[in-house]
């Protein structure tokens, strides 16, 4: 039977491929662009149908594809948004029902659960609204596929990744470690804030526990056991580059003042100060444990 992956060419989609290939398991993807190592559906997510022969004799689906967008106005762009997030996800699972799909792995996001309590670490029934467009999308499209799940008695289970880390690394990250190995990111100050994390490869062996049968209907958070502050990070980051750590930082106190210019600023800051603390306790139970910590990552494996 085949495995079928959305995402397969993304940071997290390229590492799911090649564990897959790894325990033997023929491979189809979902791409925007022929994959030359893969049995290849060409389909943009954004503007075109999903062909009804995409899940030919495919037993398990991961679904990783998805629209997250932190640099535009995410109100310009709600539409998109909900496009490829929502209806492309049922679109999707759908299909997958039609055509006699066994299991339907999504992967979602910790921003699904809303913020955090306040000085706490959430776990999955710490279900909150957000106004994050990307959040609620994903939220939305969890709902959606636990029901259809539930109706057509396909198994639907579903991860929340914390902050991932690890080879090839996107994004805010990147530009952060990037930042470091330059020397023109600033030594942030210890706020005492805490971050989860977890290493791409831990994600994936979290995403093949998932798809198992004890886990139908369920919702689980996947983290590396171990909150992190920014200024932990920054160190960390100072070490994968072979860079001493600065035994200064700069003030709190100037980033407080640095917040009031904007609320774009602010969310900035917010975003790289604040706490963003989540609970895997629900998926070690099944016996997950992190295999890679950040203290780990040298500049070739973070």
């Amino acid at each position: 039977m085949v495995n079928f992956v959305t995402g397969g060419s993304g940071f997290i989609g390229q590492r799911l491929t090649i564990a897959l290939k790894q325990l033997g398991g023929e491979i189809r993807v979902l791409s925007r662009e022929e994959q030359s190592d893969y049995d290849t559906i060409v389909c943009d997510l954004q503007s075109e149908v999903i062909p009804d022969q995409a899940f030919n004799n495919v037993d398990t689906v991961f679904h990783l594809a998805g629209f997250a967008h932190d640099i535009r106005d995410a109100s310009k762009i709600s539409d998109l948004y909900y496009k490829v997030n929502v209806s492309a996800t049922v679109q999707l699972a759908n299909l997958a029902v039609k055509s006699g799909v066994k299991r339907f792995v999504f992967v979602s996001s910790v921003k699904a659960g809303g913020n955090p309590p306040l000085g706490t670490c959430a776990n999955e029934k710490d279900q909150k609204n957000t106004e994050d467009v990307y959040g609620k999308t994903k939220r939305e499209a969890e709902l959606a596929l636990l029901k259809i799940g539930k109706e057509s008695g396909m198994h639907v289970s579903i991860i929340r990744p914390s902050l991932v880390y690890g080879p090839d690394v996107k994004g805010n990250l990147k530009a952060m470690l990037l930042g470091v190995k330059k020397g023109w990111f600033p030594p942030l100050p210890e706020t005492g804030n805490r971050r989860s994390m977890i290493h791409v490869d831990d994600l994936v062996r979290a995403i093949l526990l998932v798809a198992d049968d004890r886990t139908n209907g369920e919702i689980f958070i996947a983290t590396d056991g171990t909150p992190h502050s920014s200024r932990e990070i920054y160190d960390a980051m100072c070490n994968i580059v072979g860079r001493s750590i600065p035994k200064w930082s700069l003030p709190k106190a100037l980033f407080n003042i640095a917040s009031l210019i904007s609320p774009r600023i602010k969310y900035k800051i917010n975003k790289l100060l604040g706490d963003e603390c989540y609970s895997s306790a629900k998926l070690e139970a099944l016996g997950f444990k992190a295999k890679k910590t950040l203290k780990d990552m040298n500049e070739t494996n973070f």
